[in-house]
């Protein structure tokens, strides 16, 4: 019997029975014995199901002594495992690039997006009044024949935030004072009560639920807090008050100072003066400014980050009255209207028809809401653990109509972070109606009178847009 007969015979004798009852075992075996010099074989995978299917061949089997064949066969095996991974290292490369051109058309590159571009109805018909008056004006100036006559001249009424006349823009573009791009009808923005969780920030309310509307008492919102006011412009470090806004900002500690939060304490008598800005002035994905170019931009006494809207096509988004989008979502979403009022929902009890006719201000979507309908701490929270946990954060507060706060907290540094559970003990603790959590991490920036007065995680990072409290009329 030749060598390769005594090959196979050591194969199946020894190897067979134990290759079907337990194969690792099997392959030990041959190597034990090629170990010993009773066989000579290349122990491969192909190798072994071709012996075990009678395939002994010289590209499989070699006889001993016959470098040649061995060689070959090493060769053609070295050539295949280059083949594999030059394969590999393309395929690799190619869902690289994928990656890389979908992230830059998705998260990089800028692109503007279609907008519902409705106007809620308190600032449509601010704008139809002025226009109104226009056309009094016009109606009233004397005709060249007639003889002049003294006419007092009449002050016109802005419906724009910021007091600017903003005429109708294209679409993407920034403008609170433009007409409506289209007549768009939503209902409501998804269904179901079931609270889910979010990539985002998620929910802490079912579709029962909707936070303190802080009902609008008899005295009109600018004499509401009249003495929190002060005739003419008084700054000092922590403070500045005009006939229309107050605010006080401190530096507050928690936890016995392991927690560092900026505090801002805000009245206004205009609620123009809240305001929000879009990175480079333009609705869209991949906008983004830092937070102090865009307080520069809006001559803001006060800045934080906002929702970072857009870094999703989901959700509510309404800005200075203008609604951009509203698409389901489902995260709590938070809006605030030209009576003062805020309210904090679930994402699906949004309704576009509702929203003009209450004459939505500003709308964000990123949430969770921070206090339950009746301003009471929340403890559960349909939030990823990330989001839950102990990170840098900024939120608004709510007390009643005129009357709000904004609060950012640093962390991943000196400061731990907070979690939203005391997040929102310390919004109950302030004595807020409703609370809402705005984006988060390296976002979180308080911007006061032109600097950055927190500790940005990492430097701070740019975003796509911002809440600006700034005046709207010349105090000077």
């Amino acid at each position: 019997m030749n060598e390769t007969g005594i090959g196979r015979k050591l194969f199946f004798g020894n190897s067979f029975f134990s290759f079907w009852k337990n194969p690792v075992k099997g392959l030990q075996v041959l190597s034990l014995s090629a170990g010993k010099g009773k066989v000579h074989r290349l122990f491969t995978i192909e190798a072994v199901f071709s012996i075990l299917f009678q395939q002994t061949d010289d590209k499989i089997c070699s006889v001993p002594g016959n470098r040649s064949n061995k060689n070959r066969r090493n060769a053609m095996i070295q050539k295949k495992k280059r083949r594999i991974w030059r394969n590999i290292l393309i395929d690799l490369g190619c869902t690289g690039i994928a990656l890389v051109v979908f992230a830059l058309f998705h998260h990089v590159l800028p692109r503007q997006q279609e907008s519902i571009g409705i106007v809620s109805v308190v600032q449509a018909e601010a704008e139809t009044e002025e226009k109104t008056e226009e056309n009094v004006q016009a109606s009233e100036e004397p005709d060249a024949t007639a003889a002049p006559t003294a006419e007092p001249e009449k002050e016109r009424k802005s419906g724009s935030a910021g007091g600017r006349n903003r005429s109708a823009a294209a679409p993407g573009k920034s403008s609170s004072g433009r007409s409506g791009a289209g007549s768009r009808k939503s209902s409501r923005s998804g269904g179901g009560t079931e609270r889910t969780m979010n990539a985002k920030g998620g929910s802490a309310l079912s579709q029962s639920d909707v936070e303190s509307t802080g009902e609008v008492s008899g005295t009109a919102l600018s004499e509401k807090f009249a003495d929190r006011y002060s005739d003419t412009v008084v700054v000092t470090e922590q403070s500045y008050t005009s006939p229309d806004i107050s605010i006080t900002v401190s530096e507050e500690t928690l936890d016995d100072g392991k927690i560092t939060y900026y505090l801002a304490d805000i009245y206004v008598r205009d609620i123009t003066c809240f305001q929000t800005a879009l990175a480079e002035d333009t609705y869209g994905t991949g906008y983004r400014d830092s937070i102090e170019e865009m307080a520069s931009e809006g001559n803001a006494l006060l800045a934080v980050n906002g929702d970072y809207y857009g870094n999703t096509t989901e959700g509510v988004v309404v800005r200075n009255g203008v609604i951009y989008r509203a698409n389901p979502t489902d995260c709590d979403v938070c809006v605030l209207y030209q009576d003062g009022t805020m309210k904090v929902m679930p994402g699906s009890a949004f309704s576009v028809e509702e929203a003009v006719a209450e004459g939505a201000w500003q709308a964000w979507t990123f949430g969770p809401a921070l206090l339950d309908a009746d301003g009471s701490v929340l403890t559960s929270f349909a939030s990823s653990s990330r989001i839950i946990s102990a990170n840098p954060r900024t939120a608004i507060g709510y007390y009643e109509p005129g009357h709000y706060c904004l609060v950012v907290v640093d962390g991943r540094g000196e400061s731990a972070g907070i979690t939203l559970q005391r997040l929102s003990e310390l919004f109950n603790s302030l004595g807020c109606k409703a609370a809402y959590n705005l984006d988060g991490g390296k976002s979180s920036i308080m911007v006061w009178q032109d600097e950055i007065i927190n500790t940005p995680s990492g430097g701070g990072r740019e975003s796509s847009d911002a809440l600006l409290i700034a005046e709207v009329k010349n105090h000077d």
